[in-house]
């Protein structure tokens, strides 16, 4: 039996990382990886501008009426926003950067109006970004 046992022993040698140490670290790395996880969940939930159509009229077959409501952390910065004025079919019909100037006050309503290439049926902010 013994001779059985020292074969079994060399054919499948002690860990060089004792259990303990492994657990260790792998218990270490997914806390740094749900710590990380939590942390750009955070900064990215909040960004420094954003932006949304809150109102929109068809005037005509080439012109759209749009109110564009943008929020800002620091409303004394100025913000660019890109809208889009999409047809039925999805497909855009006109596009526009918009300048928000700096201002007093952290939420405002930006009237604009939009020339198109056909009907729109509906407008949308595609994305904002400060300066």
């Amino acid at each position: 039996m013994t001779d059985a046992a020292d074969r079994l022993a060399r054919r499948y040698p002690p860990p060089r990382v004792p259990r303990g140490v492994l657990v260790g670290l792998v218990a270490a790395g997914t806390a740094l990886g749900l710590g990380w996880l939590v942390w750009a969940g955070l900064v990215h939930a909040t960004p420094a501008v954003s932006a949304q159509v809150s109102a929109f009229t068809v005037v005509s077959d080439t012109t759209i009426r749009v109110t564009m409501t943008v929020q800002r952390e620091d409303p004394s910065v100025p913000a660019t926003c890109r809208v889009i004025a999409q047809s039925p079919d999805f497909q855009p019909v006109a596009e526009q950067e918009v300048a928000v100037p700096s201002s007093t006050v952290a939420l405002a309503n930006i009237p604009l109006e939009l020339t198109t290439l056909r009907r729109a049926t509906s407008a949308s902010v595609s994305g904002c970004q400060v300066g």
